[in-house]
């Protein structure tokens, strides 16, 4: 099997090209190789491979510019993905796609489902919402992979930035209403794979697992909770802070002049993922942990004569 990755660079897609590589021959384009601000050279691009699977792991994240820059996160994230959509259509190919919980509003009080409506507050959801819907109407067989809080071991994430702050300070002030499920790169790259060679193994029944799902930790925490559970387990590895978890004061989001609204409640229901591809979702603490083990062990070692 021929796969095709794109946003090899992005946290998601760098774990992507570790847990792809053995379902197919892999293929895999970044910024560099992939222009999604020319989404039908884009297309082109991607006839001449001719890939029997496209992952696609590439969006524009930068949610608050996305307030006055509209157009070009609309490109990236809603027309190229449509564009993509087409061309495995057109070749009988598999897509999958990420998605956000952004695409909800916030406002129910349990975890939000497939079936929920959407209704994004953000110029940012409304691009990866409208994405979502070119690719339903494609008629493409695909996977709309819904996550939240994503976070990897490269690149900028809130835990690294916590640290970095809790070395500086006596106090942090961190949003405690707005509550979601940490989500590690890894567990969405190796789930994606998981989750892909179980519909390779269904023969004639593969077209039947076509559809959204949402792929999250499992648990949820508020922003606040997650910088104190970090803070902790950094103290715990031997990390030097000025402020522990108990210099976390919890603030309102309207405390914070953001431009762009957030989903109040980003809790996303896993059920039906788990249940039709088999996997078990660990609790967010699973990766988080690794990960901050990972930043305290690399700092200890570097401090080293």
């Amino acid at each position: 099997m021929k796969i095709l990755l794109l946003g090899k660079d992005g946290q998601v897609g760098w774990e992507l090209q570790r847990s792809l590589a053995p379902l197919g021959d892999l293929v895999a384009w970044g910024r560099l190789d992939a222009d999604f601000l020319d989404p039908e050279a884009l297309g082109a691009r991607v006839r001449a491979v001719r890939p029997e699977l496209i992952v696609n792991a590439a969006a524009y994240t930068a949610v608050d510019r996305a307030e006055t820059d509209e157009d070009r996160a609309r490109l990236v994230n809603a027309v190229a993905p449509g564009v993509l959509a087409r061309e495995a259509q057109a070749r009988g190919a598999w897509l999958v796609h990420y998605s956000t919980d952004y695409v909800f509003d916030g406002s129910k009080e349990g975890a939000w489902n497939e079936l929920d409506a959407t209704a994004p507050l953000s110029a940012y959801g409304r691009s990866k919402c409208e994405g979502e819907e070119r690719i339903r109407a494609s008629g493409a067989r695909h996977l709309i992979l819904r996550t939240s809080w994503v976070f990897g071991t490269r690149g900028a994430n809130f835990a690294k930035t916590m640290l970095r702050l809790a070395r500086e300070r006596d106090t942090l002030d961190v949003v405690a209403d707005q509550v979601g499920a940490p989500t590690g790169a890894a567990l969405v790259a190796d789930a994606t794979a998981l989750a892909l060679y179980r519909i390779a193994l269904s023969g004639r029944e593969a077209d039947s697992y076509s559809g959204t799902y949402h792929l999250a930790a499992g648990g949820a925490t508020s922003w606040h909770d997650y910088a104190r559970h970090v803070l902790a387990r950094a103290r715990e590895q031997g990390a030097m802070l000025k402020a522990g978890p108990e210099g976390v004061r919890a603030v309102s989001s309207s405390d914070f002049a953001a431009a762009a609204r957030r989903p109040a409640n980003s809790r996303l229901d896993c059920i039906k993922f788990r249940s039709r591809f088999g996997v078990v979702l660990p609790d967010w603490r699973h990766h988080v942990d690794r990960l901050v083990d990972e930043l305290v062990a690399q700092e200890q070692g570097q401090g080293k004569p």
